[in-house]
């Protein structure tokens, strides 16, 4: 009871692929190891915690006999390639010099940030460091990530939360997170926020649907368009138009017929005609 496992390590080689990918001979399995480490940790610094921030949220890494290829997953590809590339340069001329080795930098975009559980995490965890309200904060990100297209959505931040004296737990929980379903695509991540009071820890856990069905994306502004039409003014107007060809064409034929019966009968003929109906 209460023993838990991460969605990713639980997944991994069974529906996600690893981050890294390569052989090695014992020999030479830790140093790639550590290269590995390093990389990420050169890369975390680099744009996720001083500025300009690059929000990136994955790092995979393969290797071959010769060369290293390093892929970042970010949201904001523009500030990790830089103006014609040259950040992309750099960095791969300062991985060259940390590793010894041939290095290839791809940039992959991450179309729906808000899906992202990295960085969720780290949002919550920079809000609170700001000393933002913990619970609008998790809130927001959670209607953020459910508006987006996730199926399910929970946070939890522990810690001395809003500075009280003693450590809680605080849980926001949207949709349904299926943690034991392998078929479940679950999308789960840590961060820590650095207060003045002590560290509060961020778990984020995103069900995004089972693996190989496309997330549906929902957002609020993507509707209104489908609705506008029939209360535009060219809808209104259309709609309006027979309707009033209609009363003119009907006003203009009872203008042309109510002449007629007034020009074959005199006044005094109709209320004959009435008198003798209502003696009858």
């Amino acid at each position: 009871m209460g023993q838990k496992t991460s969605p990713i390590g639980f997944r991994t080689g069974i529906r996600l692929g690893w981050q890294s990918t390569w052989y090695a001979p014992k020999a030479s399995y830790g140093e790639f190891l550590v290269e590995d480490q390093k990389i990420r940790r050169y890369v975390d610094n680099k744009y996720n915690r001083s500025m300009p921030k690059g929000a990136v949220a994955k790092v995979e890494i393969i290797r071959t006999s010769n060369e290293v290829k390093v892929t970042l997953h970010s949201a904001r590809p523009g500030v990790v390639i830089g103006p014609r590339g040259g950040e992309v340069d750099k960095l791969r001329e300062e991985l060259e010099a940390l590793t010894g080795r041939k290095v290839i930098v791809n940039v992959v975009e991450i179309k729906e940030p808000e899906l992202s559980a990295v960085l969720v995490g780290e949002s919550i965890a920079e809000q609170l460091g700001k000393r933002a309200s913990f619970r609008r904060t998790m809130k927001q990100h959670c209607e953020a990530a459910m508006n987006s297209g996730a199926k399910g959505v929970k946070i939890i931040c522990s810690g001395r939360l809003a500075g009280s004296e003693m450590a809680r737990q605080e849980t926001q929980k949207m949709g349904s997170i299926p943690l034991h379903t392998l078929d479940a695509d679950v999308d789960y991540a840590v961060a820590t926020a650095r207060t003045t009071y002590g560290a509060i820890g961020v778990k984020v856990w995103i069900y995004k649907g089972k693996f190989g069905e496309q997330v549906e994306t929902r957002p609020s502004h993507r509707r209104r368009p489908s609705r506008g039409p029939s209360a535009s003014g060219r809808g209104a107007g259309k709609g309006r138009g027979p309707s009033r060809k209609r009363g003119k064409a009907a006003g203009s034929a009872a203008a042309a017929k109510s002449p007629e019966p007034a020009s074959k009968a005199s006044p005094s003929e109709p209320e004959e005609q009435g008198g003798e109906k209502a003696e009858s």
